[in-house]
């Protein structure tokens, strides 16, 4: 836009990429990275490293900032340690956010190579990209009529991760299916593809696609996993089971603090449940439960939110991975644990079916004996016998699902 210090980006032979970082800009500062932040996260390496001309599309406060690849690079780095201090005057305009939001919007700002009110944002795009470009937005933020019409001269590419609150909106808080609802009908009318993680997630989708009135072109590309960073610990001092993800209704954890007060009532070698995973909303009763410390003898442990440099040891110490998750598009954990050759003990879901096969023991959630029964057998295994049902797994690798997405 005329007089905002827009230049126009470098265009190459090869199509640009412009990355959406909305939703990465907006967890800085908030602890550990969620799933869906890991899978953004892993696109930003990515495009950082690729030889193709890469860019980011931030949507601030006060309009959009647009990133080339020296100012990923930057972002990248800040995301894994720290912004530089200071905050500029836009930042500290109200409504006032807390301070690291100020600084990385400050930070990003300061490397932008242009600036664009909303409704100008597609004349910023067009100037910086003359020969069009591909936008991909991979985090389900930013996903509006609004930003789909701004670059409708590029290509619109939407991973879509899953649509559990329009299946399950008895999970989700309130107002958000409402959201959720309006982003995948924009999805619908003007995606150019939808990229899914796994057949179920497609399937589940575009049956809510066509009830919009339109079922957008997809692909198929499972996600990779940061096995460099799983590197088996050492033997534990204390055998335990993990119970890994935000503890919220969808993930359940009410079935084994359920399944922990039945081995504490019939007495023995109770084993130990680690539960890792920030506390979620709408679960004050499990909230409570946690806290009744005493009540569970030293034997359920709550470690909140873990770093993933130090999440990868937990799970290959673990005697097994519970999942009894309600719902999952993708659920990253069983196969983390799966690809170290730790049992997984999960829920009847059809994703993992596809994605695990036999591997896993299956325990359907309604059944809490079932849960009892497969925790008493695993405490009791040796590690031999342990490891042996993962054998032969092949964990998906990154390089794969950007062959599939990018096309090479």
């Amino acid at each position: 836009m005329p007089g905002d210090g827009t230049r126009t980006a470098t265009t190459l032979s090869n199509r640009p990429r412009l990355l959406d970082v909305t939703r990465l800009v907006s967890r800085y500062g908030k602890g550990p990275f969620t799933g869906v932040d890991r899978v953004e996260a892993a696109y930003l390496a990515e495009l950082i490293a690729r030889p193709d001309p890469a860019f980011g599309l931030l949507r601030s406060r006060y309009g959009y900032l647009l990133l080339d690849q020296n100012g990923l690079g930057a972002l990248q780095g800040w995301l894994t340690h720290a912004a530089p201090g200071g905050r500029d005057l836009l930042s500290r305009l109200p409504p006032v956010r807390d301070l690291p939001a100020q600084e990385i919007e400050t930070a990003v700002r300061s490397v932008a190579i242009a600036r664009s009110v909303p409704r100008r944002l597609r004349a910023c795009l067009a100037k910086a990209f003359p020969e069009g470009f591909d936008f991909y937005n991979t985090g389900h933020s930013n996903l509006t009529p609004a930003l789909f019409a701004a670059t409708r001269d590029g290509t619109a590419h939407v991973l879509v991760h899953d649509v559990i609150p329009l299946d399950h909106p008895e999970y989700q808080r309130p107002g958000t299916v409402e959201a959720f609802a309006r982003r995948m009908q924009a999805v619908s009318r003007s995606a150019t593809r939808c990229i899914y993680t796994t057949q179920t997630a497609r399937t589940d989708a575009e049956r809510h696609m066509e009830r919009f009135g339109r079922v957008p072109p997809a692909v198929v590309a499972p996600l990779g996993l940061d096995l460099p960073e799983l590197a088996p610990a050492a033997e534990a001092e204390a055998p335990y089971f993990l119970a890994l993800g935000t503890i919220e209704p969808r993930k359940n954890h009410a079935l084994l603090l359920d399944v922990w007060d039945r081995l504490l009532a019939e007495g023995g070698d109770v084993p130990l449940l680690k539960i890792v995973g920030k506390r979620g909303w709408n679960n004050a009763e499990v909230f409570d439960r946690l806290d009744d410390t005493a009540h569970w003898q030293g034997r359920v442990q709550e470690l909140g939110g873990v770093a993933d440099e130090d999440l990868a040891p937990l799970i290959a110490g673990a005697q097994a991975l519970l999942f009894p998750s309600l719902a999952e598009g993708y659920g990253l954990p069983p196969l983390e644990a799966a690809a170290l050759g730790v049992p997984v003990v999960c829920n009847t879901l059809p994703v993992y079916r596809e994605t695990l096969g036999n591997i896993p023991i299956y325990a359907d959630a309604s059944d809490q004996y079932q849960w009892e029964k497969a925790i008493r057998m695993l405490a009791e295994a040796s590690v031999k016998e342990r490891k042996i049902g993962a054998n032969g797994f092949r964990p998906p690798v990154w390089s794969d699902h950007f062959a599939t997405v990018f096309g090479s």
